[in-house]
Parts: C-alpha cells; sequence; structure tokens
C-alpha cells in the first residue's frame, strides 16, 4: 500500500478550463446552437447524471446526448471540443510529477466517462504520470465535494485520510476533503491569471513532513 497519495483535480488546476470556448465548439460541431446545448444537455442535467455515473460507458453518454440534441455526436468529436477549452499549467503539471516521486499520485476529478476514456489525449502530459490512476466522478458514484468520492477514492489505495492531499481549485471540495480528514490545498490563480504555484510547492512539502 502506497505511504502517502497526492490527489490532483484536472480542470482549473493541471489544466486551465474555460467552458465558453467548449460551449462554441461543441456549437461548430453540431450545428446545434449554444443556447439549445446549453438548456437541454447542461440545464437539463444530463451532464450531472453523466458526472455521477448514471451514463456508466462513453457509448451510453453519447447515445443520450444524440437522443437529447439529435445530434449524434462522436467521440472524437466530443474530445475536439472538450480539448478546445484545455490550457496546461505548467507549474501544477511539473507539481504533479514531482510529487510522482515522493508519493502516489492519483486524478480526482468530477467529470463523466467520455472524458476519462480520452484522458490520455487531452491530458497526455499528466497521463504519462497518472497512468491507470485517473478516478473521475462517474466511476466513483459521487462528485466532490460529497463525502462518498473521497472515502472510496481512498479505499482504492488503502490509505488513511490523514495519508493524502487534495490539490483542486474549489474551496468547497478543499474544505469536503478536510472534513473527512484529509490534507488540501486550494489552487488560486490571480487577476492576471498566474496560478500559485510557489503556494502549491509549500504544500506538497508541508504534506510529504506531516507524513514522514
Amino acid at each position: 500500500m502506497p505511504k502517502r497519495v497526492f490527489f490532483f483535480d484536472c480542470d482549473k488546476t493541471l489544466y486551465d478550463y474555460d467552458f465558453r470556448k467548449r460551449l462554441p465548439a461543441l456549437a461548430r460541431v453540431t450545428g446545434v446552437s449554444q443556447y439549445r446545448l446549453a438548456t437541454l444537455w447542461w440545464v437539463g442535467g444530463h451532464e450531472a447524471a453523466a458526472n455521477i455515473g448514471e451514463y456508466p460507458t462513453s457509448d451510453d453518454y453519447l447515445a443520450v446526448f444524440a437522443e437529447v440534441t439529435g445530434y449524434p455526436l462522436t467521440l472524437d468529436e466530443w474530445r475536439e471540443a472538450r480539448e478546445a477549452a484545455m490550457t496546461p499549467v505548467p507549474g501544477a503539471l511539473a507539481a504533479l510529477e514531482r510529487a510522482a516521486t515522493l508519493g502516489t499520485v492519483s486524478l480526482l476529478s468530477n467529470n463523466p466517462i467520455p472524458f476519462r476514456d480520452s484522458f490520455a489525449r487531452l491530458a497526455p502530459r499528466a497521463a504519462d504520470v497518472l497512468g491507470e490512476n485517473d478516478l473521475v466522478s462517474a466511476v466513483l458514484g459521487a462528485e466532490k465535494p460529497e463525502p462518498r468520492i473521497y472515502t472510496r477514492a481512498l479505499s482504492r489505495y488503502g490509505v488513511a485520510p490523514s495519508d493524502a492531499i487534495l490539490i483542486d481549485d474549489s474551496a468547497a471540495n478543499c474544505a469536503g476533503a478536510e472534513a473527512i480528514g484529509m490534507h488540501a490545498f486550494q489552487l488560486t490563480k490571480d487577476e492576471r491569471g498566474v496560478f500559485d504555484i510557489a503556494g502549491l510547492d509549500a504544500a506538497i512539502d508541508a504534506f510529504v513532513a506531516a507524513t514522514d
């Protein structure tokens, strides 16, 4: 069993994410208006359902998407639109690589199965480090900050909460992790869009010191 586990979020942590780029890209691919896509799919609750595993395979997700929107989206098209919204955060990726030398690293991201199936293409540098440790909420059946997602993730690695840290952009997600006894660090960015990598590096060092 690992001595310590570093759980990294993906969106706005390892990779910056902008839904305002994803929705137009998806509209271009499908020919369905942004308003209709947002209303039918996101406001309609389908992405939220997918995030907790109600559509257990990519084929299931795409079948429901076609039924709801009228467009038979392919997985490659889904990836194309998702990729348009993602930008690597070099400092955070370097921190992930460093953490991998200090313990076990794992993804812990609120996302549906197509994201997990596409992770190596969407986030190649992170995927190279994480390997099969690509946990998403759809696999665990709950979203952050619900306690169940943390306890289920911890059980995958057989570690106590005190031997794990969550690195996430969301204050609520970090508070949820801390509520069950995990360490947590909220990765923020300033008004210029610069991420607090120095703070992240310090949090990694403090966690390692606390678990030695």
